[in-house]
């Protein structure tokens, strides 16, 4: 039975069935029975583990100011009944996305269409008045000429049609006052957003009361605003970096802003700056930004919280970066763990910056020439020998 136990153990170390992490301790299982171990195994236990390193990738990176602010409507509209009248429709159902121009409410019409014919009507009428005096006009002056009338009766045909010009002139406003007043009984979308819920239903009075006429509201999403207030000190240092120059509109709507809610990592949301209030407002000591993005998707909804980055103005032309994923923190603080010339790993605590994409800036305790772990960091722990295998950042 000692010989069979020998021949599985020979045959199972041979073939490598046994996991890398356990060959030892078959070897010396092999050691008690009296089974030598093959030298191919002895260099497999001597070889120290692979581990991928990098140095840090330099680049020129913007310093950043973060942020938490709000996100803001860009427009947001009660829509109200501007005639009176019983509802008669409501065309959309509540919380629906609606585009520009959709008919959303209508509004009792009839008497509102019969008041624009009666104006049309009176506008024909005054024509008719117009061309007769028009047509009397030439008639009585052909007749002066021939002294077969009076002047008296030619200034009466003048007047007569200066006054039927003017008769069509305030039937013309009276049919423009009565097709606005049609087209106000169809309450539609002024621009693309969402709709609140109904908050009059079919069948009331509306447009009475200017003050109680709001059918609903509605929200435009996409752009969106996000806001927030920095503080003096702040606003001074990015001023600085600016070598107290002032920025002209058309520059400040160049600066990026970025945005993230919670929940997500880095800042995938961006735009631009799209104003800065001219004053510090003095009961709080800040000033108040906002920067407006797309919100196609409608990730962001006003009144959320958000992580918002901006531009402090200042470059740094040799930042170094690593991966994210390379960082990691302890009750010490944030720390990497690097590869030295005797590829020993150590522990090294450094003081991280902003970051950048998936590559994070480290703002000291690194160095240019710095071999840092950024895979196997399950099993890479500082003291161990490893052999470091150089990767690219990506």
């Amino acid at each position: 039975m000692v010989i069979a136990m020998k021949d599985c153990l020979r045959f199972s170390a041979r073939r490598g069935v046994f996991p890398f992490a356990r060959r030892s301790v078959w070897a010396a299982a092999l050691a008690l029975i009296g089974v030598a171990v093959a030298p191919g195994l002895r260099a497999q236990q001597a070889q120290p583990p692979a581990i991928p390193v990098m140095v840090p990738k330099v680049e020129a990176v913007s310093d950043t100011l973060e942020i938490v602010g709000n996100a803001e409507a860009v427009n947001t509209v009660k829509l109200v009944a501007r005639v009176p009248g019983y509802l008669e429709q409501i065309l959309f159902e509540d919380g629906a996305i609606v585009k520009k121009d959709d008919l959303l409410f209508v509004i009792q019409q009839d008497q509102y269409k019969a008041q624009l014919q009666q104006a049309q009507a009176q506008l024909e009428v005054a024509t008719v008045a117009r061309d007769h005096a028009k047509l009397e006009v030439g008639r009585y002056t052909a007749l002066f000429k021939q002294h077969a009338t009076s002047q008296v009766e030619v200034d009466h045909w003048v007047y007569e049609q200066q006054t039927a010009e003017a008769n069509i002139k305030s039937a013309q406003a009276q049919v423009a006052l009565a097709e606005l007043n049609v087209g106000y009984t169809e309450v539609r979308a002024p621009f693309d957003g969402q709709m609140s819920k109904h908050l009059i239903d079919v069948g009331n009075m509306v447009g009475a009361n200017p003050q109680t006429a709001v059918l609903a509201q509605i929200t435009q999403l996409d752009p969106i605003y996000v806001v927030a207030n920095i503080s003096s000190q702040q606003a001074l240092q990015i001023r600085a970096n600016l070598d107290q120059r002032r920025l002209t509109l058309a520059e400040l709507h160049k600066i990026p802003v970025e945005a993230a809610l919670s929940d997500e990592t880095g800042f995938p949301h961006k735009g631009t700056l799209e104003y800065v209030a001219p004053a510090i407002e003095a009961a709080t000591g800040t000033l108040y930004v906002r920067g407006i993005m797309p919100n196609p998707t409608r990730a962001l909804l006003p009144g959320m919280f958000v992580k918002i980055r901006l531009p402090m103005g200042k470059v740094e032309k040799s930042a170094l970066l690593v991966p994210q994923s390379a960082l990691q923190e302890d009750q010490g603080g944030r720390y990497l763990l690097l590869v030295n010339a005797g590829n020993v790993i150590e522990k090294r605590y450094v003081q991280p910056g902003q970051t950048v994409g998936s590559m994070q800036e480290i703002s000291s305790g690194l160095d240019h020439g710095d071999r840092v772990v950024v895979g196997e960091l399950w099993r890479a722990s500082p003291g161990m020998t490893v052999t470091p295998k150089l990767s690219e950042a990506k």
